[in-house]
């Protein structure tokens, strides 16, 4: 579901941002991305399913522990007879009749192996460590995260090298070109995959139900929030600034002359190279909110693609003086702010570190509303 996720909602972002970028890079730009995309996509899913699948003759056999049952001489049976006594003898081993209690079956079993039982205490430490396990043993994970770069460079690598490949036979794309901004146009599609492994952070749990063997094992509901949080943020920042720089390094280095280029020193690149890694693991942490709050994965996954691409036709569709106060507000006009350069900013929006609190104010938002619905809900 995944990957199908990410395949449907970036050919989305892919079209959006061509119409809306084609003064920019070119009016073919759309259809090599968007068969990069499909390509991509679908090989993921098709991995996926086969390592899904698993015949019947290679699935393993239970494995049946057979004890011999020991027959009973015909001296046996005249002891037996005449005491009345008679306990058969399973596996060399003489039940005695008597049962044992649960906790004495216990003690023997810790006794036997030399072990102590644990304590009984948890902290944040243990649940950082128990989140970690299980975001970095799950496939999905790291399938998402090489969606995540792959689309995040590749696509930002086409958009400059198709810019580069038509300079001259389109001077009309030349006005308020940006170099900035056109190397950065992965993170607008990569953001769906770090949207869509927010939602299965949370939303994978309650799934597969192991969401009531966690909170069985740490009842503080908030802290194992809080813990998912620390270790998915980190994540999707570090994964997210490195496409950012990665994409920025390699669509200046294929925006050779004439084509104008920007480097780090150059007024707002490195804020915008910054900004964008934020952005997208902000908008991580925004989408882990929303699958605490709905805890299905293909609801959280609409609601996250919604916010992003179909409210802002809906806000678009507005009178205008009304559609210019709300679109500052919504999160992708905030990314574009913080992607554009300072030449290619939007009017009547927030700057770019404004916008970003208040993206970052939404998220908190949604993850308080998370927590107090995670502690109050059964799982």
């Amino acid at each position: 579901m995944s990957a199908s996720s990410i395949v449907s909602g970036a050919g989305r972002a892919i079209l959006l941002a061509a119409v809306v970028r084609r003064h920019h890079v070119g009016v073919h730009f759309g259809l090599p991305i968007l068969v990069l995309v499909l390509l991509i996509g679908g090989g993921v899913v098709a991995v996926q399913r086969r390592r899904d699948r698993r015949p019947l003759s290679d699935a393993p056999s239970p494995r049946t522990h057979h004890h011999p049952l020991r027959v009973p001489t015909d001296g046996q049976l005249a002891a037996a007879g005449s005491s009345g006594t008679l306990q058969p003898n399973i596996g060399g081993r003489e039940r005695s009749g008597h049962h044992l209690s649960a906790s004495k079956g216990i003690e023997d079993a810790n006794a036997s192996s030399g072990k102590a039982m644990p304590p009984g205490h948890y902290g944040i430490s243990g649940l950082l460590r128990s989140e970690w396990t299980k975001l970095s043993t799950v496939r999905s994970t790291m399938w998402t995260l090489g969606v995540t770069v792959v689309l995040g460079i590749g696509i930002s690598a086409l958009a400059t090298a198709e810019t580069r490949a038509h300079w001259l036979s389109s001077p009309s794309s030349h006005q308020g070109f940006d170099p900035i901004s056109t190397s950065l146009i992965g993170v607008i599609v990569s953001q769906f995959a770090i949207g869509v492994l927010g939602v299965l952070v949370m939303s994978a749990e309650y799934g597969t139900g192991t969401i009531r063997a966690t909170l069985s094992a740490a009842p503080r509901r908030t802290l194992v929030l809080i813990a998912k949080v620390i270790v998915f943020g980190v994540v999707a920042l570090v994964v997210a600034e490195v496409v950012s720089f990665l994409a920025f390094f390699i669509g200046q280095a294929l925006l050779t002359a004439p084509a104008p280029h920007a480097t780090l020193g150059s007024s707002g690149a490195l804020r915008a190279v910054v900004g964008s890694g934020l952005y997208v693991g902000v908008l991580g942490l925004f989408s882990l909110g929303l699958a605490t709050i709905i805890r299905h994965t293909a609801g959280a996954i609409s609601a996250f693609v919604g916010i992003l691409l179909v409210l802002p036709i809906i806000v678009q569709a507005l009178p205008t003086s009304l559609s210019l106060d709300l679109r500052r507000f919504l999160p992708d006009r905030i990314g574009a702010q913080i992607i554009n350069g300072p030449a290619n900013s939007f009017p009547n929006a927030f700057s770019p570190w404004v916008g970003l609190l208040i993206l970052v104010g939404y998220t908190a938002a949604l993850l308080g509303i998370g927590a107090v619905l995670l502690v109050r809900r059964d799982a």
